[in-house]
Order: C-alpha cells, then structure tokens, then sequence
C-alpha cells in the first residue's frame, strides 16, 4: 500500500472513530459540531468522508483514484462550511481545527495517489520560480527591493495573517483563558524575541542585497554567494529570523494557533522550499556551495566563519533565506 493510500485508510478509521465518539460523548459533539444536527451531517459526511476515504485506500486504478478525490474536495468543503459556521457562532471551534489537519492531509494524500509524489516544485513555478536579479542593476536597487519585499511580506505574515488568526482562535472560542501577569509577561518575552528576530532579518537582507548583488526573493535572487554577516553563522538566517518572529508575534498575542502557524511554516520551508532552494544554489555555485554547506549548520548557528570555505575563498553572497 502507497503512503497516500495508507493515510486514506487511516483518516477512514479516524473519521468512523469520531462519529461513534459523537453519537456517545456528548461533549464531543458538541465542540466538534456545536448545535449542528449530527444526523444530516453524517448522512452526506459519512459516504463522502468515510466510505469515499476506505474505497481510496482499498481500491486501485480509477476507482482509488475518483475515492480519494471525492474524498479530498469534501473534506476541503467541510473546512470552509464549518468555519463559516464557527465565524458566524462561534461554535464548532474544534472542528475548524481537526478539519483543518485533515484537508492538508488529504490533499498531500491525493497528490501521491494521482501523480505518485508531491509537486513541490509547483511552488516555484510561474513568477516564482528561480531567477537571478538583474546583476547590472545597482546596489541601492537591491537594497530598495529588498526593503520593498521586507515591508510587504512581515506586514502580511506577521501582521495580517497572525491578527486574522487570532481574531478567528477568540471567536472561535479556541483561546485560554490566562492570567493577567501570564499576558503581559507573554508579550514582554514576545517583544524581545521579535526584536532580536527583526534584527537578525534585516542584518541577512542587507548582507544579501549589497553582498550578493539581488534579494531574498528567489524570483530576484542574489547573483553572488554570501557568506558575510549572519550568513557566516548559518545557512538560512531569514527563515530563522522569520519563524521566530511568527512565533514571537504568537506570543505577543496569547495565540497558540499562530504559533503553531509558525511552527508550521518552519516545517513547510524545511521540507519543501529549502530542498528547491538549495538545488538552485548547488547547480548555480557547484563546489563553492557544497563547501559552504559543509562547514555551516541549516538551522542551529555557529561561531562565524572566515569569508572562505575549506581554506579557498569563496565570493561573499549568499544562500537565499
């Protein structure tokens, strides 16, 4: 049995483990569905979810392969139906979340069992795929693009997004209820941590705009291997900084789910645009690279290294992010 096909099997058991605890425990029902009645729920949720999920596991060739995409499109209607419902009620707050986990489940699921892998490369495909800055350009160019990318994206993903999600973890009714001193010393500690991250960011931008000639942008990415500033340190300075800002900003919020958000976005990053990224720089950089990433950690910094790697120098630009 494939990995897609397992995890069709799996959420079947898990989704029938979950209606009989709905029919019995009614505190289950009642934070998972709130005051939706459970019997039309099942009628379309369990031949959809349940029996469409054990046909994707059971079943191969065109069968398998129409199960698990019902099963998929469901389980992403059954997401937005229910916070929809959750917004509007403020009930159901779990259920957002399980669903949640399932829909992502599910479409990874569904991509192995209909192309066998996931297309991570999708990611970088159209105006986001790798492309070098204009080496031409002048620095100064650089620097503003990059301070142009800096102010849109922190302003999206840790401004937006986090205050979104913590307005909708309250209406929810997904929020702790904390003491007052454990708020502010949540967003004390959230503050020093999202300076010191800031920080940490904005010293990799800069080594990346006027060191390696481009932007953290991999669609505008540097045209030179850095290893100046933190990039001495660790491989990957911006997506440290940047997912120590998200949970710093969780922090600051009282918001569990937006650390989590954060946490997840590490895991994104690691698994599937890192490995892009890196390619890109190995093929760009060859040698230069590989000595680079054999001396400095992905994640966990080091005592700063000379602007050379395994005694040869190496031009000071950098690895994106």
């Amino acid at each position: 049995m494939s990995w897609g096909r397992l995890y069709f099997a799996l959420q079947a058991l898990g989704g029938a483990v979950w209606w009989i605890t709905v029919a019995t425990v009614p505190a289950v029902r009642t934070l998972t569905l709130g005051s939706l009645d459970p019997v039309v729920v099942a009628a379309l949720d369990v031949p959809l979810f349940v029996v469409a999920s054990a046909l994707a596991a059971v079943s191969a060739g065109a069968v398998g392969r129409v199960s698990a995409t019902v099963a998929t499109v469901w389980t992403a209607l059954v997401l937005a139906g229910l916070a929809v419902w959750a917004t509007g009620t403020g009930e159901a707050g779990w259920g957002v979340v399980v669903m949640t986990a399932a829909t992502v489940g599910s479409v990874l699921a569904l991509a192995l069992v209909l192309l066998g892998r996931v297309p991570t490369e999708w990611l970088t495909s159209g105006p986001l795929r790798f492309r070098t800055a204009d080496p031409g350009a002048a620095t100064a160019r650089h620097v503003v693009a990059t301070t142009v990318q800096i102010v849109v994206f922190w302003g999206l993903f840790l401004g937006v997004f986090p205050v979104a999600i913590a307005v909708a973890e309250h209406r929810w009714r997904l929020h702790p209820a904390l003491p007052g001193p454990v708020v502010t010393a949540l967003l004390v500690v959230g503050l020093v941590v999202l300076a010191l991250a800031s920080a940490l960011g904005i010293a990799s931008a800069a080594a990346m705009s006027t060191k390696g000639a481009g932007t953290p942008l991999p669609s505008a990415s540097a045209n030179r291997l850095v290893v100046a500033g933190p990039y001495r340190s660790v491989r990957n300075p911006m997506a440290l900084a940047g997912i120590t800002q998200g949970v710093a900003v969780g922090l600051m919020l009282g918001s569990w789910i937006v650390v989590v958000y954060a946490l997840a976005g590490s895991v994104v990053w690691n698994c599937v645009v890192r490995p892009l990224e890196e390619a890109d720089l190995e093929a760009r950089f060859g040698e230069d690279f590989r000595r680079y990433a054999a001396r400095v950690r992905c994640w966990v910094p080091r005592w700063p290294i000379a602007a050379s790697v395994g005694g040869v120098p190496v031009p000071l630009s950098s690895p994106r992010r």
